[in-house]
């Protein structure tokens, strides 16, 4: 019996730190559903994070939990996860947020769980353990989804170019001031709609492991649903601020006519991943989107030099969180 209670302490204290992964998830990532609404100067901070909070979380009854099935069941065997790997999985991918926060670079808090799943499980049974289907297709959208962020943005950007080639400035830019808040409360959504998820997917899976969900369910219980949007939400209302300047001003100033074409670009991109399943990382996307859309203007008016410095994050993300994550895992066996 008290081996049993043991064991049940250990899930609880593992999914409070799946739900402080979220919360930071949220807390880092606010910058990419904010960072253009407030550099454009349509919203003042504490109203854009309130404003992206209540679409991270309206986000539950709008997209299905494609992507936390594919976390949950399509990363490793589910036979292989235990609540070791779940403890390495989540402090290599918090360990890796925490570094990129202080240091005020926008990385893949996504990646950073995909990187600490896969070193843990491999810490444990080595590669044969993983699910190349899904490791491939998260890999893949490290590409897919800045270059699609690009080619949208850029496209929305050529487009109101040229629906807007006869207006005023003064009018163009009085308008997108009020549509850049329709793109912001859709690139919000399709934030909390596709991150929220990778949460429920982690908890879903140490559930599974721990024989209080079964691999045949067709869905997580709600309570990890509702938990997990609303950790997301609340992380979001306390903002990345040191990550907000980068997106919003460092690669490319901003109006409130780029805003909304970035905003969009990567609204669309991000449901387009949710609906496939694919738990993408917001910080690519939009970051994918603000440099497609300063490349329209002149190719001039990118820093190239700190996108550059960003993609060197993205590409350290997985094998970084992983490597974390194999030590957590070695760890966790002494501690419990």
């Amino acid at each position: 019996m008290v081996s049993m209670q043991a064991a049940l302490w250990v899930v609880v204290l593992l999914v409070v730190l799946a739900l402080l992964f979220d919360f930071m998830n949220g807390f880092h990532d606010a910058a990419n559903s904010i960072a253009t609404v407030v550099s454009t100067g349509v919203l003042r901070p504490a109203q854009a994070v309130l404003f992206a909070a209540f679409f991270n979380v309206v986000a539950i009854f709008i997209f299905h939990l494609s992507v936390a099935t594919t976390v949950g069941k399509g990363i490793a065997d589910p036979g292989v996860v235990d609540v070791h790997v779940v403890f390495g999985a989540l402090i290599g991918a918090i360990t890796w947020n925490v570094i990129t926060w202080l240091y005020g670079i926008p990385s893949s808090s996504s990646h950073a769980l995909i990187g600490g799943i896969v070193g843990a499980v491999m810490a444990k049974a080595g590669a044969g353990a993983l699910e190349s289907s899904g490791i491939i297709r998260t890999v893949t959208f490290i590409f897919v989804s800045p270059l699609l962020g690009y080619v949208f943005g850029s496209l929305m950007m050529v487009l109101v170019a040229w629906v807007c080639r006869r207006m005023a400035p003064t009018r163009v830019d009085r308008w997108f001031r009020r549509l850049q808040l329709l793109s912001a409360g859709a690139y919000s959504l399709g934030h909390g709609g596709n991150d929220a998820q990778k949460t429920i997917g982690i908890i879903w899976m140490l559930l599974i492991s721990t024989g209080y969900a079964s691999s045949t369910d067709a869905a997580p219980p709600t309570w990890a649903i509702v938990s997990c949007y609303m950790a997301i939400g609340a992380g979001t209302m306390f903002g990345g601020w040191r990550i907000v300047r980068t997106m919003g001003q460092k690669i490319t100033k901003l109006k409130p006519v780029g805003g909304f074409c970035a905003e969009s670009g990567g609204a669309m991109t991000l449901f387009i991943a949710t609906a496939l399943g694919v738990p993408v990382s917001t910080t690519h996307t939009i970051t994918g989107a603000i440099v497609g859309v300063g490349s329209v203007q002149r190719a001039s008016a990118v820093r190239w030099g700190v996108a550059g410095n960003i993609i060197w994050a993205w590409i350290l993300t997985i094998p970084a969180a992983a490597f974390v994550a194999a030590i957590a895992y070695w760890l966790s066996l002494q501690l419990f």
